[in-house]
């Protein structure tokens, strides 16, 4: 079979791998797309992902949906629509026992954390564990429910904002700056209007990501280095940039008392950040990693909410795959990129 494979940087391959097998307790699908993530641009454009350097062949993809073609259980019937979760999780540890995508040991798809990497879902077949398989609704279509992985990422941003002392959820009726319009930055925006705040504005520091974010849902959009951020305004932050200095903003943005979230990731070294804000306004700030559950959720809203589509703005096919790739790490012209992984999807026609 075809598979994407980055052997190290910018060496993106198109190669024939061997054609994987479904065991007991697996299923084997047939791929439709995948999302180009950050963690696979840098992959590509850099050989690494932080600390995580690809060591040997990587396929990459975590952000992917397809069809089953072989269930051995039974349970589930050829050509049935489906997206998954990619993580596998680790030992419990003390502390988080209710959160298994903190547990030490897991894995994710298309990751070089793992030795040997886990493969990601780039390729024409992918061979998963039944656990990770969720079924999509059937008018749901493929192009769309791809964003069902990053959707989950935004959506678990928010519910880290927690509880007001009240008890209610502090993005319920709150004034929400999301930091930084890429991709998850876009879905931030849907997700916190979707779990009920009044008011979403969102910054970035170029035109196009912003006016994406107004299609989304945001009220009103901020130019960095253009417009002033104002200090004190905002009852939540989600900084979805992982620009270091944006944190500084982010800080300097929330109000008395209010909660900035940090869902982009950030550079695993030592940056300058001005915390008198923070220590100050008495505000919380909290850390986002991946997500837990929320895929579930994510799949509900991408089919009770189309627009949330338009954060897709390129399919390219996966004989192209460096073109898509150079695409998606251009964010002037790019919200999310597609890889469509030859042919995978039963209704390619389809609107998304």
């Amino acid at each position: 079979m075809r598979a994407l494979v980055i052997h190290g940087k910018d060496d993106l391959r198109v190669e024939e791998v061997p054609t994987p097998e479904a065991g007991e307790g697996q299923v084997r699908l047939r791929m439709a797309y995948g999302g180009i993530c950050g963690s696979d641009l840098h992959y590509w454009a850099h050989g690494a992902n932080g600390e995580f350097v690809v060591r040997e062949p990587l396929v990459p993809g975590h952000e992917v949906v397809g069809v089953v073609e072989t269930d051995p259980a039974g349970e589930l019937a050829p050509g049935t629509p489906v997206t998954l979760h990619p993580a596998t999780f680790g030992t419990s540890q003390p502390g988080v026992e209710d959160a298994p995508h903190l547990w030490p040991g897991g894995a994710y798809l298309g990751s070089a954390s793992t030795t040997p990497h886990t493969q990601g879902g780039m390729s024409e077949l992918l061979v998963v564990r039944r656990d990770q398989v969720r079924v999509l609704p059937a008018d749901l279509p493929l192009r769309r429910a791809a964003l069902a992985e990053p959707l989950a990422v935004a959506l678990h941003g928010v519910a880290m904002a927690g509880l007001a002392l009240d008890g209610t959820p502090v993005v319920e009726g709150a004034r929400v700056l999301v930091s930084g319009s890429g991709p998850i930055g876009l879905l931030a925006v849907a997700a916190a209007l979707a779990r009920g705040a009044a008011e979403v504005v969102a910054t970035d520091v170029l035109t196009g990501p912003l006016e994406r974010a107004r299609a989304v849902g945001a009220a009103s959009t901020l130019q960095v280095g253009v417009d002033e951020v104002p200090a004190g305004a905002f009852d939540l932050v989600l900084e979805c940039s992982g620009v270091p200095a944006a944190v500084s903003t982010a800080l300097a943005a929330v109000r008395r008392r209010g909660t900035v979230v940090q869902v982009g990731m950030v550079p695993n070294e030592p940056r300058p950040v001005n915390l008198a804000p923070f220590i100050s306004k008495e505000a919380t700030v909290r850390g986002s990693f991946r997500f837990l559950d929320e895929v579930d959720e994510a799949v509900r809203l991408l089919a009770a909410e189309p627009g949330i589509g338009s954060v897709v703005t390129h399919v390219l096919p996966a004989d192209d795959a460096v073109v898509a790739f150079r695409t998606a790490a251009d964010s002037t012209v790019s919200g999310k990129v597609l890889v469509d992984l030859w042919g995978g999807d039963p209704a390619a026609g389809a609107a998304a």
